[in-house]
């Protein structure tokens, strides 16, 4: 089946971003310009990379083919997920071609999942502190939440005389939250109570006629995000402030936790 032809994927992780283990049904087997193969499915639990946040990795099988699919990436591309990655022993006597229409079972890298969730939404928690210890002046901008050094930037300068100070009232202050806790949710809403949820304002990308997916830690404000999070600003568990740079007008805070 060509893919302008495939409906788009369900997003399974927007409803639950905590199951790591599902089933879905195969709608098409490609192989890329590139050689890699990639599996589009009705519907996935895996991430796609996006938003700063890194792809899910793990395995997709089938039962009825007997197959092993080892799931090393995965990108969203006009509404359709690509699971790309290899089966596993193809050259074994008893591997089976995988059946479009089939119904297969996924399974998502537990603890991959679980870092890159405490990552990104140690991110979301450093937005809340900026506004906690005076910075709620600098616009957030992107953010990028893989291991190799994480960080937030905003729009605006903090003056070098308090790099060091405001280093460590946010990584006191984020801490504390986590102590504290606090559920963290995710729904998908029209937009007059996603602006609600945020506290009362949107980013201009967000068009007035669209439904924004917005996640909310604990009672704070909460921002528009597609990616994955921790059930609780607890499971963060602890959160480092590396470093803060400020270079043309706009700043970098980076960070990391504990592993």
């Amino acid at each position: 089946m060509a893919a302008e032809a495939i409906p788009a994927t369900k997003l399974a992780y927007f409803d639950d971003m905590w199951t790591v283990e599902s089933t879905a049904t195969l709608l098409s087997q490609l192989q890329t310009e590139d050689g890699r193969i990639a599996l589009i499915l009705d519907a996935t639990i895996f991430y796609p990379q996006g938003g700063g946040q890194p792809a899910d990795t793990g395995f997709i099988t089938g039962a009825a083919s007997g197959f092993k699919f080892v799931v090393e990436d995965v990108k969203l591309k006009d509404g359709l997920v690509y699971h790309y990655g290899a089966f596993e022993n193809p050259q074994d006597d008893c591997f089976c071609i995988p059946k479009m229409g089939e119904k297969l079972s996924l399974r998502v890298n537990l603890q991959r999942r679980d870092f890159n969730s405490r990552l990104h939404s140690a991110g979301h928690l450093l937005d809340i502190c900026m506004h906690k210890v005076g910075l709620s002046h600098l616009e957030p901008g992107k953010g990028y939440h893989f291991s190799d050094g994480p960080f937030v930037e905003y729009k605006g300068i903090i003056p070098q005389d308090l790099l060091q100070i405001k280093q460590q009232e946010l990584e006191k202050e984020a801490n504390a939250l986590i102590l504290t806790g606090g559920k963290v949710s995710a729904s998908i809403l029209p937009y007059d109570e996603a602006s609600e949820w945020c506290g009362g304002d949107l980013p201009s990308y967000i068009s007035k006629d669209s439904t924004p997916r917005i996640v909310k830690l604990g009672d704070h404000p909460g921002c528009p995000c597609g990616g994955t999070h921790v059930a609780d600003i607890a499971n963060i568990k602890s959160l480092m402030v590396t470093h803060i740079r400020t270079k043309k007008g706009f700043t970098k805070v980076f960070y990391n936790i504990s592993p």
